[in-house]
């Protein structure tokens, strides 16, 4: 079934943002890729707004300020000792986005098949997105706080609109996470070119590169009755 008012626009941006790459992070110094990754971008709306019901997939993203850097001495507390061990992250600086995206129904929950209501889920979400989002926005790292409201994709030039590519090279995309006990997790890698300011992004499925990163086992999520229950309880204590 085609769904029609499954789609939201919105704007996210922030002071800094860490979209790290995995490669930098054996040594414990981690360095942002230029540009925001698929998950992290899913993770974002997944803030805004997330049932089980659904699932949200991104469509493209604009990048509207130029790209800068800066790096910044972090201390981290060594575990089990009184000590700290001084790290360089680098970071993207003065970020802003506007991102497409929309959502479709979790065919691997068939127990929440009542619940598949185009028009609540759309209208939650719009509704989430106006207070700026159901949970904290993070892009990338917990201290890289974001803030997001809707807004039109064709409403703000991005600072690369005259570029017509930057090319970014091979980047991790996204996880397919085990939805079986046969299932493991899989990362996804794509080739990410930006055009006019704008990355089109694969649906995680059609990524041509992808491994297995671990035999993360398959844990059952909770019924559809439950969900309906915090559903009640919600409503009766308010969102």
């Amino acid at each position: 079934m085609q769904l029609i008012y499954n789609k939201i626009t919105y704007k996210v941006w922030g002071k800094n943002a860490m979209f790290a790459d995995p490669i930098t992070k054996l040594g414990g110094e981690l360095c942002t890729y230029q540009v925001p990754t698929y998950e992290a971008l899913r993770g974002i709306t997944e803030a805004i707004y997330w049932k089980p019901t659904i699932k949200w997939i991104i469509d493209r993203v604009k990048i509207l300020n130029p790209i800068q850097t800066e790096s910044k001495n972090i201390k981290l507390r060594k575990l089990e000792k009184n000590e700290c061990d001084l790290y360089r992250y680098t970071y993207l600086k003065d970020v802003a986005y506007i991102v497409d995206a929309h959502f479709e129904w979790d065919d691997d929950r068939p127990d929440l098949a009542q619940d598949r209501d185009e028009y609540k889920h759309s209208n939650i979400a719009k509704r989430y997105l106006s207070k700026g989002g159901k949970r904290d926005i993070f892009l990338g790292k917990r201290e890289c706080v974001g803030y997001a409201k809707e807004c039109d994709f064709d409403g703000e030039a991005g600072y690369y609109a005259d570029r017509q590519e930057i090319n970014f090279g091979v980047m991790f995309h996204s996880f397919i996470y085990p939805t079986s006990k046969s299932d493991k997790l899989i990362a996804n890698l794509s080739q990410v070119v930006m055009r006019n300011g704008v990355i089109q992004f694969e649906r995680p499925e059609e990524c041509k590169l992808s491994r297995v990163v671990s035999n993360q086992e398959y844990q059952p999520t909770a019924t559809g009755l439950d969900f309906v229950d915090l559903d009640i309880l919600q409503q009766k204590g308010g969102d």
